[in-house]
């Protein structure tokens, strides 16, 4: 009877949280492995290196107060590997072709698509979010350019996987083999699917996936990154969808088709943050959601420097403070479009004006020039009709 007492005991105990470690140890755990592994309250350690992997969260949760932490102690996820010249066939002088690069393709991730030539992105021109030059043809590439031709023949509807051909332009008797050429085999460096909870990212960078740096999907909540950065991704720096629910302290994007994009009715917070660099929007919110964005600091080349809109199901809600977007190139517009309300207080927007068809509320903010003092509020009917915004005019 003592010794039944006893293990009932034990086994009343909480578990101890544990470390579990990711590293060059043939017997350390994978980074999917350790997050499988992983239980409330226990912290996963990366090593400060290059990982040609990717963190991926599907229906991964810890407890309130005891959530599972991946720390990357300054880790890269890295998204892109080395071509392998044995998949390409040199099909003209300095021409080369593969029809099987990537497993799954569609529009979207074409859209998306780069090549790092010798540790420089080739877009071609392109952007998922914004505007973007037609493919060229194979015969009219120059060195140091990529294209792709679709074979609809291989289609099979009504799925919308794409099939075609990749094209390498390399200068003449240059081996692909010496070209330093990468390609993005991975779709993001953090993703998450289905209902995540109680959960810490920190100290982590990703780069070059072919999409999202920080791919937030599904139902998450109590989830909490900091210090993280996403440099030359495919698509989003970050982006919630769905019902996501996260805070971010020390947030920063550079290089990317868009710095920050949340959308469906994730609700997000965003505190510490630097945008530089990006090609499409700094900064894009839509549909349902609640955000916020503190201490921010944007250095604006993108197409769009900021929009937020709703859509005809519910508004968008935004609120800034300390928050300076400064425009480095040609003057663009940022929009506050129908269904959507901000409210900005001690925000400095310079080089750019900001039309509003839906409402901003303004407190202590200049506006390329003009102060907007307490309790001063824009609505759709202050702004001339030639000048007001829909969606449509910021082509994403």
């Amino acid at each position: 009877m003592k010794h039944l007492f006893i293990l009932l005991s034990l086994s009343a105990l909480p578990a101890v949280a544990r470390d579990i470690h990711v590293g060059p140890d043939k017997d350390a755990p994978t980074i999917a492995h350790a997050i499988k592994a992983a239980l409330p309250g226990d912290v996963i350690h990366l090593e400060p290196k290059v990982y040609r992997d990717y963190v991926g969260f599907y229906g991964k949760k810890g407890e309130p107060g005891k959530p599972i932490t991946l720390d990357g102690h300054g880790a890269t996820l890295e998204g892109s590997d080395p071509l392998d010249p044995a998949q390409w066939t040199e099909v003209s002088p300095g021409l080369f072709a593969n029809d099987h690069l990537i497993a799954r393709n569609d529009d979207a991730i074409i859209g998306r698509w780069f090549f790092l030539w010798n540790g420089q992105m080739q877009h071609m021109g392109r952007t998922s979010k914004g505007r973007s030059a037609p493919l060229k043809k194979p015969e009219e590439l120059q060195p140091s350019e990529w294209t792709f031709v679709k074979d609809p023949s291989r289609e099979k509807p009504p799925s919308k996987q794409i099939y075609g051909t990749f094209y390498l332009k390399l200068p003449a008797g240059q081996k692909l083999a010496d070209a330093h050429i990468f390609a993005p085999m991975r779709s993001a460096g953090v993703q998450f699917g289905g209902d995540n909870a109680h959960l810490v990212i920190k100290n982590l960078t990703a780069t070059h996936p072919y999409n999202d740096g920080f791919n937030i999907h599904g139902d998450c909540r109590d989830v909490f990154f900091e210090n993280i950065a996403a440099i030359e991704c495919g698509d989003d720096g970050i982006s919630a969808h769905e019902s996501a629910q996260y805070r971010v302290d020390g947030f920063v994007s550079i290089g990317n088709s868009t710095g920050i994009t949340d959308t469906g009715t994730a609700q997000t917070s965003y505190n510490n943050v630097f945008l530089a660099k990006n090609i499409g929007f700094d900064l894009f919110f839509l549909d349902e959601g609640r955000y916020s964005l503190t201490n921010a600091l944007v250095l604006s080349s993108a197409q769009n420097p900021m929009l937020i809109t709703g859509r005809s199901t519910g508004d968008c809600q935004m609120k800034m403070d300390h928050v300076l977007l400064r425009r480095l190139v040609e003057p663009r517009v940022g929009g506050v479009a129908q269904r959507a309300v901000l409210e900005a207080k001690n925000c400095t927007f310079e080089g750019m004006d900001v039309k509003v068809t839906g409402t901003a509320r303004w407190e202590n903010c200049l506006i390329n020039g003009k102060s907007f003092p307490m309790g001063k509020s824009t609505t759709g009917a202050d702004v001339p009709a030639l000048l007001q915004l829909t969606p449509k005019d910021f082509k994403p």
